[in-house]
């Protein structure tokens, strides 16, 4: 099955990605957490995405699902679903200079009533090499849009 066209730019991100990573947020203690991204292709214009971490300890924290589109030259968008009582619609910019692919997203949020209030987030995805670097803010909880988690994810 080859891959959709639209989604070239972004063929390096498929795949299976590990490493730790560090949280942060006025309202919180800082935490360390293990993180794992998959972006699977399955013949449509669009790449199937999950998230997971878990603790120092091996304790499940977060996850969430979604998926990648390409509608156009420079444009990405992500659509994500959270157990938390969120849905993510980011859009932005998709740049792609050398051997660096990069994402800069940003998303509005829809909130259920019962989860905590998130305006706004932010997702930088750059992939150098087998390297990729998720940095993630937000806006939540009556905070500005600041930053709140980075990881740095081997290929495996």
């Amino acid at each position: 099955m080859a891959l959709h066209p639209n989604l070239s730019p972004a063929a390096t991100l498929l795949g299976t990605w590990t490493g730790a990573g560090r949280g942060e947020y006025p309202t919180i203690t800082s935490f360390e957490y293990t993180e794992e991204l998959k972006f699977t292709d399955v013949g449509k214009p669009f790449l199937v995405y999950s998230q997971r971490t878990w603790s120092p300890e091996g304790a499940p924290l977060h996850m969430e699902s979604g998926f990648v589109r390409i509608p156009a030259e420079g444009a990405v968008e992500m659509t994500l679903a959270q157990p938390t009582g969120q849905t993510e619609l980011a859009e932005g910019r998709l740049r792609l200079d050398d051997d660096v692919l990069e994402f800069d997203l940003i998303a509005r949020i829809m909130n259920s009533a019962s989860a905590k209030h998130v305006q706004v987030t932010r997702r930088r995805y750059t992939v150098r090499g087998d390297t990729l670097e998720v940095d993630f803010s937000m806006a939540a909880v009556g905070q500005p849009l600041v930053h709140h988690l980075a990881s740095a994810l081997r290929r495996g």
